[in-house]
């Protein structure tokens, strides 16, 4: 699971420099689909794929440490939903948050005021099972912003919002080059 997200992970990096015009980029990437402000790659970019993933990145970040809004420096922050061949279009939702999340920790994620949990480990967070896999996805499917909510190792708490337009048009895509 950990070497699928960190592929996924350098897939949607790619993603992201595509998503913001950098050509050159775009045409070394195996991005095949942009949805407003998502993003559809495949594994391999040519011939059948083995893997599919819708990816964005967050259209606002507050970070923050006692209560006080704090620079810092992050990675790519990304909220992912991947596919596999002959995973019977299940998607599998994912989210890094650009650093270590505390040991321990979840982050929460509120779509339009429903609230989930991930569970993390390293940088990278994702859910329990396909029940919630299925329960974020429809969540998303219907509502407008995501918001995710976590904790660092070093105790900053950060608040990413994510636009959900185009959502479910690239889930769609990404779902049916993956079957």
């Amino acid at each position: 699971m950990k070497s699928l997200i960190a592929r996924t992970l350098g897939g949607a990096a790619l993603a992201v420099t595509a998503a913001t015009g950098a050509l050159a980029q775009q045409e070394s990437t195996n991005q095949v689909a942009v949805m407003t402000d998502w993003s559809v790659f495949t594994e391999p970019k040519e011939g059948t794929p083995k893997e599919c993933w819708g990816v964005s990145s967050p259209k606002e970040t507050v970070n923050s440490k006692d209560g006080k809004p704090v620079s810092v420096r992050r990675g790519d922050i990304l909220l992912f939903v991947t596919y596999r061949a002959g995973g019977g279009g299940r998607g599998e939702v994912s989210f890094t948050g650009g650093y270590p999340f505390a040991p321990g920790s979840t982050v929460n994620v509120n779509v339009d005021g429903t609230a989930f949990e991930l569970f993390t480990d390293g940088e990278f967070a994702w859910t329990a099972n396909a029940d919630q896999d299925n329960a974020i996805m429809t969540a998303l499917k219907r509502g407008s912003t995501a918001v995710l909510t976590a904790r660092s190792g070093k105790g900053t708490q950060t608040q990413d919002t994510f636009s959900l337009r185009g959502f479910t048009a690239a889930m769609e895509d990404a779902s049916k080059r993956c079957k």
